[in-house]
Protein backbone atom coordinates (compact mmCIF):
# COMPACT_ATOMS: atom_id res chain seq x y z
CA UNK A 1 0.00 0.00 0.00
CA UNK A 2 2.64 2.63 -1.23
CA UNK A 3 -0.05 5.34 -1.20
CA UNK A 4 0.02 5.29 2.55
CA UNK A 5 3.92 5.46 2.74
CA UNK A 6 3.61 9.32 2.33
CA UNK A 7 2.05 11.72 4.74
CA UNK A 8 1.39 15.18 4.64
CA UNK A 9 4.38 17.45 6.36
CA UNK A 10 4.25 17.44 10.31
CA UNK A 11 1.89 20.74 12.16
CA UNK A 12 1.49 19.28 15.27
CA UNK A 13 4.35 18.97 17.41
CA UNK A 14 4.20 16.40 20.53
CA UNK A 15 4.56 18.07 24.01
CA UNK A 16 4.30 15.47 26.17
CA UNK A 17 4.44 11.76 25.90
CA UNK A 18 4.62 9.57 28.70
CA UNK A 19 4.55 5.48 28.74
CA UNK A 20 4.10 5.10 32.61
CA UNK A 21 1.19 3.36 34.23
CA UNK A 22 -1.03 1.27 32.57
CA UNK A 23 -1.75 2.80 29.97
CA UNK A 24 0.50 5.90 27.77
CA UNK A 25 -0.80 9.38 27.61
CA UNK A 26 0.28 12.14 24.82
CA UNK A 27 -0.62 15.85 23.72
CA UNK A 28 0.40 17.89 20.79
CA UNK A 29 -0.22 21.64 19.55
CA UNK A 30 -0.24 23.09 16.79
CA UNK A 31 2.04 25.92 18.26
CA UNK A 32 1.89 29.87 17.99
CA UNK A 33 2.70 32.33 15.61
CA UNK A 34 3.35 36.07 16.40
CA UNK A 35 1.74 35.99 19.76
CA UNK A 36 -1.31 33.93 17.85
CA UNK A 37 -2.16 30.79 18.47
CA UNK A 38 -2.61 28.70 15.09
CA UNK A 39 -5.84 28.34 14.17
CA UNK A 40 -5.61 28.67 10.18
CA UNK A 41 -2.98 26.76 10.16
CA UNK A 42 -4.57 23.94 12.05
CA UNK A 43 -7.07 24.33 10.00
CA UNK A 44 -5.42 23.95 6.81
CA UNK A 45 -3.17 20.98 7.72
CA UNK A 46 -6.92 19.35 8.65
CA UNK A 47 -7.45 20.44 5.31
CA UNK A 48 -4.00 18.22 3.81
CA UNK A 49 -5.60 15.73 5.38
CA UNK A 50 -8.96 14.89 4.33
CA UNK A 51 -7.67 13.02 1.22
CA UNK A 52 -5.79 10.26 3.41
CA UNK A 53 -8.76 10.34 5.68
CA UNK A 54 -11.61 9.80 3.35
CA UNK A 55 -10.56 8.62 0.20
CA UNK A 56 -9.18 4.35 -0.14
CA UNK A 57 -6.05 3.36 -0.73
CA UNK A 58 -7.08 3.19 -4.75
CA UNK A 59 -7.55 6.78 -4.68
CA UNK A 60 -5.27 7.93 -3.40
CA UNK A 61 -2.88 7.00 -6.37
CA UNK A 62 -3.89 10.16 -8.15
CA UNK A 63 -2.23 12.30 -10.81
CA UNK A 64 -1.74 15.79 -11.71
CA UNK A 65 -4.70 15.57 -14.11
CA UNK A 66 -7.36 14.37 -11.19
CA UNK A 67 -5.77 16.06 -7.90
CA UNK A 68 -8.87 18.67 -8.13
CA UNK A 69 -11.37 16.03 -8.25
CA UNK A 70 -9.79 13.50 -5.68
CA UNK A 71 -9.96 16.05 -3.71
CA UNK A 72 -13.85 17.19 -3.89
CA UNK A 73 -14.76 14.09 -3.59
CA UNK A 74 -12.95 13.82 -0.29
CA UNK A 75 -14.63 17.05 0.84
CA UNK A 76 -17.62 15.91 -0.48
CA UNK A 77 -17.30 12.79 2.13
CA UNK A 78 -16.52 14.37 5.22
CA UNK A 79 -19.34 17.37 4.61
CA UNK A 80 -22.06 16.13 6.61
CA UNK A 81 -23.55 18.99 8.30
CA UNK A 82 -24.66 22.48 7.40
CA UNK A 83 -24.02 23.04 11.12
CA UNK A 84 -20.02 23.80 11.72
CA UNK A 85 -20.54 24.21 15.07
CA UNK A 86 -21.53 20.76 15.88
CA UNK A 87 -18.72 19.10 13.12
CA UNK A 88 -17.22 15.93 14.74
CA UNK A 89 -15.24 15.22 11.85
CA UNK A 90 -12.45 17.71 12.63
CA UNK A 91 -11.33 15.57 15.46
CA UNK A 92 -11.60 12.65 14.18
CA UNK A 93 -9.50 13.94 10.86
CA UNK A 94 -6.63 15.35 14.09
CA UNK A 95 -6.86 11.24 15.33
CA UNK A 96 -6.00 9.73 12.07
CA UNK A 97 -3.36 12.38 11.26
CA UNK A 98 -1.78 12.18 14.61
CA UNK A 99 -2.09 8.03 14.16
CA UNK A 100 -1.08 8.18 11.30
CA UNK A 101 2.14 10.50 11.58
CA UNK A 102 3.60 9.71 15.15
CA UNK A 103 2.13 5.90 15.28
CA UNK A 104 2.53 4.76 11.65
CA UNK A 105 -1.16 2.86 11.62
CA UNK A 106 -2.41 2.20 8.24
CA UNK A 107 -6.06 2.98 7.72
CA UNK A 108 -7.82 -0.55 6.83
CA UNK A 109 -11.46 0.50 6.40
CA UNK A 110 -11.89 3.98 5.72
CA UNK A 111 -14.41 5.95 8.40
CA UNK A 112 -16.60 7.65 6.18
CA UNK A 113 -17.83 4.45 4.63
CA UNK A 114 -19.91 3.79 7.68
CA UNK A 115 -22.19 6.11 6.87
CA UNK A 116 -25.26 5.09 5.52
CA UNK A 117 -26.88 6.43 1.79
CA UNK A 118 -28.72 9.29 3.28
CA UNK A 119 -25.78 10.22 6.04
CA UNK A 120 -27.06 8.71 8.64
CA UNK A 121 -24.14 8.09 11.08
CA UNK A 122 -23.66 4.56 12.14
CA UNK A 123 -22.85 4.83 15.47
CA UNK A 124 -19.16 3.24 14.96
CA UNK A 125 -15.60 3.59 16.03
CA UNK A 126 -14.43 6.68 14.77
CA UNK A 127 -10.92 5.09 13.57
CA UNK A 128 -10.15 1.97 12.35
CA UNK A 129 -6.53 1.66 11.42
CA UNK A 130 -3.83 -1.36 11.65
CA UNK A 131 -0.14 -1.28 12.88
CA UNK A 132 2.15 -3.45 12.80
CA UNK A 133 5.14 -4.23 14.96
CA UNK A 134 8.62 -5.61 14.54
CA UNK A 135 7.59 -9.35 14.06
CA UNK A 136 5.30 -9.13 11.59
CA UNK A 137 2.40 -8.65 14.80
CA UNK A 138 -1.13 -7.43 13.97
CA UNK A 139 -2.62 -4.53 16.15
CA UNK A 140 -6.19 -3.21 15.11
CA UNK A 141 -6.08 0.55 15.99
CA UNK A 142 -10.19 1.30 17.61
CA UNK A 143 -10.06 4.68 17.92
CA UNK A 144 -12.50 7.22 19.71
CA UNK A 145 -11.95 11.23 18.69
CA UNK A 146 -14.41 14.05 20.74
CA UNK A 147 -14.04 17.50 19.66
CA UNK A 148 -15.52 19.70 22.82
CA UNK A 149 -15.69 23.17 24.35
CA UNK A 150 -15.12 21.54 27.56
CA UNK A 151 -12.80 18.66 28.34
CA UNK A 152 -14.70 17.19 31.37
CA UNK A 153 -17.61 16.61 28.73
CA UNK A 154 -15.08 15.14 26.11
CA UNK A 155 -13.85 12.92 28.12
CA UNK A 156 -16.88 11.97 29.79
CA UNK A 157 -18.20 11.49 26.31
CA UNK A 158 -15.36 9.64 25.19
CA UNK A 159 -15.76 7.04 28.09
CA UNK A 160 -19.20 6.56 27.74
CA UNK A 161 -18.79 5.61 23.89
CA UNK A 162 -15.79 3.21 24.57
CA UNK A 163 -18.14 1.65 27.26
CA UNK A 164 -20.49 0.77 24.72
CA UNK A 165 -17.73 -0.23 21.56
CA UNK A 166 -16.60 -2.86 23.73
CA UNK A 167 -19.52 -4.67 24.83
CA UNK A 168 -20.23 -8.08 23.17
CA UNK A 169 -23.07 -7.35 21.46
CA UNK A 170 -21.54 -4.28 19.42
CA UNK A 171 -18.06 -5.90 19.20
CA UNK A 172 -19.65 -8.70 17.19
CA UNK A 173 -21.87 -6.41 15.09
CA UNK A 174 -19.04 -4.08 14.25
CA UNK A 175 -16.83 -7.60 13.01
CA UNK A 176 -19.85 -7.66 10.70
CA UNK A 177 -19.91 -4.22 9.51
CA UNK A 178 -16.30 -4.22 8.99
CA UNK A 179 -14.91 -7.46 7.86
CA UNK A 180 -16.22 -6.68 3.79
CA UNK A 181 -14.93 -3.43 4.42
CA UNK A 182 -11.19 -4.47 4.91
CA UNK A 183 -8.81 -3.57 1.57
CA UNK A 184 -7.94 -7.02 0.26
CA UNK A 185 -4.55 -5.03 -0.27
CA UNK A 186 -3.71 -4.30 3.27
CA UNK A 187 -0.51 -5.90 4.30
CA UNK A 188 -1.68 -9.23 6.45
CA UNK A 189 -4.70 -9.09 4.96
CA UNK A 190 -5.91 -12.64 6.16
CA UNK A 191 -4.87 -11.82 9.87
CA UNK A 192 -6.66 -9.01 9.92
CA UNK A 193 -9.88 -11.07 8.08
CA UNK A 194 -9.54 -13.24 10.69
CA UNK A 195 -9.36 -11.59 13.99
CA UNK A 196 -13.00 -9.91 12.52
CA UNK A 197 -14.20 -13.04 11.39
CA UNK A 198 -17.48 -13.90 12.85
CA UNK A 199 -15.96 -17.20 14.24
CA UNK A 200 -13.23 -15.85 15.91
CA UNK A 201 -13.42 -15.38 19.82
CA UNK A 202 -13.96 -11.60 21.09
CA UNK A 203 -11.16 -12.43 23.03
CA UNK A 204 -8.78 -12.61 20.72
CA UNK A 205 -10.03 -9.02 19.03
CA UNK A 206 -9.42 -7.56 22.53
CA UNK A 207 -5.79 -9.07 22.52
CA UNK A 208 -4.76 -7.51 19.42
CA UNK A 209 -6.69 -4.40 19.67
CA UNK A 210 -5.32 -1.07 20.96
CA UNK A 211 -8.23 1.87 22.05
CA UNK A 212 -6.79 5.31 21.16
CA UNK A 213 -8.79 7.77 22.77
CA UNK A 214 -8.18 11.73 21.66
CA UNK A 215 -9.57 14.72 22.84
CA UNK A 216 -9.39 17.57 21.08
CA UNK A 217 -10.95 20.54 23.28
CA UNK A 218 -10.43 24.62 24.40
CA UNK A 219 -7.87 24.64 26.88
CA UNK A 220 -7.10 27.06 29.40
CA UNK A 221 -3.21 26.81 28.55
CA UNK A 222 -3.60 27.52 24.99
CA UNK A 223 -5.97 30.83 26.10
CA UNK A 224 -3.73 32.15 28.42
CA UNK A 225 -0.22 31.56 26.56
CA UNK A 226 1.37 33.30 23.50
CA UNK A 227 4.19 31.00 23.00
CA UNK A 228 5.14 27.92 24.19
CA UNK A 229 7.11 28.33 27.28
CA UNK A 230 8.21 26.08 30.31
CA UNK A 231 4.82 27.20 31.83
CA UNK A 232 2.40 26.65 29.18
CA UNK A 233 4.14 23.17 28.72
CA UNK A 234 3.41 22.70 32.53
CA UNK A 235 0.04 23.74 31.98
CA UNK A 236 -0.78 21.46 29.74
CA UNK A 237 0.81 18.55 31.48
CA UNK A 238 -1.72 19.01 34.02
CA UNK A 239 -4.34 19.39 31.88
CA UNK A 240 -3.81 16.18 30.47
CA UNK A 241 -3.06 14.79 33.67
CA UNK A 242 -7.13 15.72 34.83
CA UNK A 243 -7.96 13.81 31.33
CA UNK A 244 -5.92 10.63 32.47
CA UNK A 245 -7.25 10.82 36.39
CA UNK A 246 -10.54 10.33 35.16
CA UNK A 247 -10.07 7.73 32.46
CA UNK A 248 -8.50 5.55 34.78
CA UNK A 249 -11.34 5.69 37.46
CA UNK A 250 -13.59 4.87 34.52
CA UNK A 251 -11.93 1.40 34.69
CA UNK A 252 -11.39 0.99 31.14
CA UNK A 253 -7.92 0.45 31.53
CA UNK A 254 -8.80 -2.92 33.46
CA UNK A 255 -10.36 -4.45 30.35
CA UNK A 256 -8.19 -2.93 27.35
CA UNK A 257 -5.48 -1.57 25.92
CA UNK A 258 -5.79 2.34 25.34
CA UNK A 259 -3.42 5.53 24.79
CA UNK A 260 -4.87 8.97 25.54
CA UNK A 261 -3.78 11.94 22.70
CA UNK A 262 -4.68 15.43 24.33
CA UNK A 263 -4.69 18.23 21.82
CA UNK A 264 -5.34 21.95 23.41
CA UNK A 265 -6.80 24.70 21.06
CA UNK A 266 -7.55 27.75 21.90
CA UNK A 267 -11.45 28.02 20.87
CA UNK A 268 -13.41 24.71 19.33
CA UNK A 269 -15.90 27.59 17.80
CA UNK A 270 -13.26 29.56 15.81
CA UNK A 271 -11.42 26.18 14.73
CA UNK A 272 -14.83 24.73 13.55
CA UNK A 273 -15.71 27.66 11.53
CA UNK A 274 -12.01 27.87 9.68
CA UNK A 275 -12.32 24.22 8.43
CA UNK A 276 -15.87 24.65 7.86
CA UNK A 277 -14.63 27.21 5.60
CA UNK A 278 -12.41 25.75 3.48
CA UNK A 279 -14.14 22.29 3.55
CA UNK A 280 -17.06 24.12 2.12
CA UNK A 281 -15.59 25.62 -0.27
CA UNK A 282 -14.43 22.79 -1.70
CA UNK A 283 -17.29 20.69 -1.58
CA UNK A 284 -19.44 22.99 -2.76
CA UNK A 285 -17.14 25.04 -5.02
Amino acid sequence: MKSYDHVPERLLTCLHDSQDGPFSISAYCAGFEVEQWRCDAFADHAMEWIADYALIEEELRVSHTNMYIRLKEAAARVYKSENYNKRGELGEITLHAICRDYFKTIPFAPRVFYLTASNDVVKSFDMVHVRYDENDGVELWLGEAKFYTDPKQAIASAIQSISTHIEAGFLKNEKLLLGPQISKNVPHYEKIRKLLSRQTSLDKLFEAAVFPICIVCDSAAVMGHTAQSKKYLGEVRKEIEALRSTLLASGLSGKIRMTLIYVPIKSKTALALAFDKRLKGLAHG
